[in-house]
């Protein structure tokens, strides 16, 4: 593993706008394709619940190995989102999802001690945030305490799944030494989260109030936030991949969809 200087933080938020330019629309068509798999699978009874989380792993890594092909110059295809069912690692990355799936709810059961369930209760009916409704304290709390229960697990799970994929670790010890690679590395994560926080909080405030401005009209804001959340999260899904290679260099193992 290589050191890691505080400012990696900012570089690898500069690497990932790098990796989307060299192919930002097959990086835009992979992550609306994961979204379009993502809402089908939603419709499942009971267990479209649940699913997505279970299989974020097994998806991730198809952002993961995007970058890479990126990286060596190789066009990125939307059937990159099969890489981890194909993988030999898919039975480990299915576990670790299932760890994921237990690590939130463990985060929610005990935010509902705090906020009386109104965590669960936002998350479970899925209503739409009413923007004329007064904030309800309760509910920042849920989330606040929810954020601080799952902190550790984020930290466990950052390097997990490509430690699992391309190391062939498992799933035990890609979770141990994710943890500790985290909190060694962790100035550069928390330069890294806050300019992430930075630039998805100023960059659709300012967007948003340019529209507003010009055009006058909510709902023209709420489709302009549409493709730049989308740009966004694509983006920050690149980031990724910078945080893993800068750490534990180039993966060894060069895996097509």
């Amino acid at each position: 593993m290589n050191p890691v200087m505080p400012i990696a933080g900012w570089l690898w938020v500069k690497r990932g706008f790098f990796l989307f330019r060299q192919q930002p629309a097959e990086m835009l068509t992979l992550f609306f394709s994961y979204m379009f798999i993502v809402m089908g699978i939603g419709l499942i009874p009971k267990a479209g619940e649940f699913l997505p989380l279970l299989l974020i792993p097994v998806f991730s890594m198809s952002f993961m190995q995007a970058c890479d092909q990126i990286e060596n110059g190789v066009k990125v295809y939307p059937n990159l989102l099969m890489l981890g069912f194909r993988s030999e690692a898919f039975g480990r990355l299915l576990a670790l999802g299932a760890l994921y799936v237990i690590a939130i709810a463990l985060a929610i059961f005990v935010s509902s001690w705090v906020d009386g369930g109104a965590l669960f209760d936002f998350l479970s009916t899925q209503k739409p945030v009413d923007p004329e409704a007064p904030p309800d304290s309760r509910l920042f709390s849920g989330i606040l305490v929810a954020a601080l229960i799952y902190m550790p697990a984020l930290m466990a799970f950052w390097f997990a799944a490509p430690l699992i994929m391309w190391k062939k670790m498992s799933v035990g010890k890609a979770i141990f030494y994710s943890f500790f690679t985290v909190k060694r590395a962790g100035k550069a994560f928390l330069l890294y989260a806050a300019a992430w926080m930075l630039i998805a909080g100023i960059l659709p405030a300012l967007i948003s109030v340019l529209v507003a401005v010009i055009i006058g009209d909510a709902v023209f804001v709420m489709l302009a936030m549409l493709p730049i959340s989308a740009l966004l999260t694509t983006i920050l899904y690149c980031s990724f991949y910078p945080t893993y290679r800068d750490i534990f260099g180039k993966p060894e193992i060069k895996t097509q969809a």
